[in-house]
């Protein structure tokens, strides 16, 4: 395995310089001679083949403006759109550009009004890249810390609601991982490897989108277990934060089976997490 990944690991390197070099300069986009405001024109010559999709023109644009014109007041801009040209393309070797690019302007211009914008982005070069629940999950946790940097930096951002939503997304996905994992436990009836897994879960991100299926898991594993009273307070809680689910009904009747087969269990606070 090692022997094969890090060839590939140079390999990529390899490509990724040859693309910076290709699109830094081997035909560059100037602005024709005579023209008033050049820096001008290569933004707005940039900013439409950004929205064209044409990666590498606007890169060309957007490149000879920040190499060119170090004054100009677009240059700011223009370095966001190389960036965004990178992210565009949706490759792992422009991603890796991507966050480079953004990482620069956040270094260059750290309390300019875009900012925000470039911290947004670093976290998606790493959105982007997320992998299935069951795979490896490096690429989550980059997100995960990109995106939550953004929230005490920038709290009056308009992109704030877009940084949640993803940001959510992005825990989710590491939440499915171990929820996955405590599934195979639970399949395979080690019901102490699904407490241990799904509990500290539960305690680092209480807001989990799919934690019906943590509370079922947690709540059959506790009565599997023996341990009916702390069973019972996960099931109550899937049908109090519930309405649907597809452990709704069941989770009724355990809760009818537990408080009839255990009447302490009636005695413990609700909500209340052992």
């Amino acid at each position: 395995m090692t022997r094969t990944r890090k060839p590939t690991a140079i390999l990529l390197v390899i490509v990724a310089l040859a693309m910076a070099g290709a699109c830094g300069g081997s035909n560059p986009k100037k602005p024709p001679t005579g023209t008033p405001e050049p820096d001008k024109f290569l933004w707005e010559r940039g900013t439409e083949n950004l929205n064209n999709k044409k990666w590498i023109t606007a890169r060309e644009y957007f490149r000879q403006l920040v190499d060119s014109y170090p004054q100009s007041k677009y240059r700011a801009d223009a370095k966001l759109g190389v960036g965004d040209t990178y992210l565009g393309e949706r490759s792992a070797e422009s991603y890796v550009l991507a966050a480079n690019e953004f990482r620069e302007f956040l270094n260059f211009y750290p309390t300019h009004e875009r900012a925000d914008y470039a911290q947004y982005k670093l976290g998606m070069t790493y959105f982007y890249q997320m992998r299935a629940a069951m795979r490896d999950q490096s690429e989550t946790r980059n997100a995960i810390k990109e995106l939550q940097a953004f929230i005490p930096k920038y709290p009056n951002s308009p992109l704030l609601p877009e940084v949640k939503e993803h940001l959510r997304e992005a825990k989710d996905r590491l939440d499915d991982w171990d929820t996955g994992v405590a599934e195979h436990y639970f399949r395979i009836k080690w019901y102490p490897g699904v407490i241990g897994r799904l509990d500290p879960l539960l305690k680092n991100d209480p807001e989990y989108t799919r934690r019906d299926d943590v509370y079922f898991y947690l709540g059959e594993s506790y009565a599997r277990n023996g341990r009916q009273a702390e069973a019972l307070v996960y099931f109550e809680r899937l049908v109090k934060e519930f309405e649907q689910s597809e452990h709704l009904e069941y989770a009724k009747k355990r809760i009818a089976e537990l408080k009839a087969s255990t009447p302490a269990a009636k005695e413990i606070p609700k909500g209340q997490i052992p």
